[in-house]
């Protein structure tokens, strides 16, 4: 297997009914890791890259070049997707670098400035042969940016499609950003109600899979609920933050006098990729992955 695109892999895990895992990339030892967590479940894997990530190594090349070059020695099928990017040239310097996939956030802006920008985005991506992700109704908890109780509008929804033509839709139902505990409540009528007004409502008839943001805040049982009501792309970062960073705390207190970086980043990336398996197989609907 090798490089895909989250095209591909996003539009089978929706024709199946089952969902698809897009885990943000910190660095290069979380890439390994979720390259590894493919691996062990079996099942392919979307590594996403922010914008914020991109900041904070001084650029989007060196973290996007690292893992396409994971991508493409992989086992598994794995997609390198761009990840709420609110600079239209950080999308344009993706697809240079060949991104299958991107997603502009204008979910901040008002709406007619978000289809504007978003239209415009997505039309120069599509060009390219790449697939595009919004996003319709503030996911909260984004740096304090948005309000926690936007919900997104199932006839908004499908104008917003038809407006901008993207091939994905990140919507608002309940899911917070940055969570650290799995107490969200997600409202699955509403994302019932999201799948039914974007089937068929795509370029040539296709259908728009809805894409759940914010999704380390809500717990297992309630995430397949979720995937059984019609969400396909999972997105999830905090929580495997977590099992990563406390693999490094035990390793550091269990010896204060060790230095060399791998003793601790190795063991962080297997307590890493361990979870992240496990979520691969969750959204994927194998119960005995459900905790």
């Amino acid at each position: 297997m090798t490089l895909v695109s989250a095209r591909e892999l996003v539009s089978a895990a929706s024709a199946a009914g089952a969902g698809i895992g897009a885990f943000n990339v910190i660095h290069l030892e979380t890439a390994e890791g979720l390259v590894r967590a493919s691996a062990l479940a079996g099942l392919p894997v979307i590594l996403q890259i922010s914008q914020n990530c991109a900041d904070y190594h001084g650029g989007l090349e060196p973290i996007a070049l690292a893992s396409l070059a994971l991508a493409r020695r992989a086992e598994t099928p794995v997609a390198v997707h761009l990840d709420h990017a609110e600079r239209p040239e950080l999308v344009d310097e993706a697809v240079a670098l060949g991104f299958g996939s991107v997603m502009f956030d204008g979910g901040a802006l008002p709406y007619d400035e978000n289809v504007a920008l978003t239209a415009e985005v997505a039309d120069r991506a599509r060009r390219a042969g790449v697939f595009v992700e919004g996003e319709l109704g503030e996911v909260g908890g984004k740096d304090g940016a948005h309000a926690p109780g936007v919900r997104t509008d199932p006839d908004e929804a499908r104008a917003f499609v038809a407006a901008t033509g993207v091939d994905a839709l990140a919507v608002a139902v309940g899911s917070s950003h940055a969570m650290t505990d799995r107490t969200a409540a997600l409202d699955l009528d509403l994302i019932a109600r999201l799948r039914t007004a974007l089937r068929g409502a795509g370029r040539e008839g296709a259908d728009v899979p809805l894409v759940l943001h914010g999704s380390s805040g809500v717990a297992d049982a309630v995430i397949a609920d979720a995937v059984r009501a019609g969400m396909t792309k999972i997105n999830v970062s905090t929580h495997l933050n977590g099992f990563f960073t406390r693999a490094v705390r035990e390793v550091l207190a269990a010896d204060e006098r060790l230095v060399d970086s791998r003793k601790y980043l190795g063991p962080a990336r297997h307590a890493l990729a361990d979870e992240a398996a496990r979520m691969l197989r969750l959204f994927a609907l194998q119960p005995e992955a459900v905790r």
